[in-house]
């Protein structure tokens, strides 16, 4: 059964000057080699923020859900696995994303928002930030995001993103005994159980 999601306060910025970058000022970071891929960061927002390590909950969780969706999506669409997109402020490396045409599409670019239906984080100890993500990635129009939260055992599915700055307009929870629709581009793919995701 699905329910309402309550939004959590999205936290003061620190009382100290911090630098923000552009997402060209970020690839040309990583070009120089001044971070590595042993680093672990993405761009949110113009800021450069840490990644977590990941645990065996959270890699099981991942692997799963990209078989599950896999195996449902319609001809002329993929899943990327751990991948970075790029957005206006922001180049995030989701956990899965859904998106148009095939792997070698994106030879010499990572998909932009509109190459993207779907982005899921599987999220246990980042939960805070993979909800304030929610705000990027409806300002950029991606149509859907998941939250698989780990800890509270259930999805958190956001849909009809606005603009406007306070993320999706329609958020739900499903619990474990229930059933996301999955759609893509207007594709009815079927339903993913939410029992079949969790480890």
């Amino acid at each position: 059964m699905a329910s309402a999601l309550s939004e959590k306060p999205v936290p003061a910025p620190p009382p100290f000057p911090i630098a923000r970058f552009s997402v060209e000022q970020y690839h040309r970071m990583i070009e120089s080699g001044a971070f590595t891929e042993d680093d672990r960061l993405e761009l949110l927002e113009g800021w450069v923020v840490r990644k977590m390590a990941k645990g065996p909950a959270h890699e099981y969780t991942t692997g799963q859900t990209d078989a599950l969706l896999r195996e449902r999506l319609p001809a002329g669409w993929h899943v990327r696995n751990q991948a970075p997109i790029t957005l206006h402020e922001s180049e995030p490396e989701p956990d899965l994303s859904v998106v148009r045409g095939s792997r070698s599409d994106y030879r010499h670019q990572h998909p932009r928002a509109g190459d993207i239906a779907l982005v899921v984080e599987v999220s246990d100890t980042t939960l805070t930030t993979d909800r304030l993500k929610s705000r990027t990635y409806a300002a950029e129009g991606i149509p859907e995001y998941w939250i698989v939260n780990l800890a509270e055992r259930c999805v958190e599915v956001h849909r009809r993103p606005t603009t406007s700055g306070e993320g999706y307009g329609d958020r739900k929870v499903f619990g474990q005994g229930a059933e996301i629709p999955f759609v893509v581009d207007g594709h009815d793919c079927g339903r993913v159980a939410i029992a079949d995701l969790l480890p």
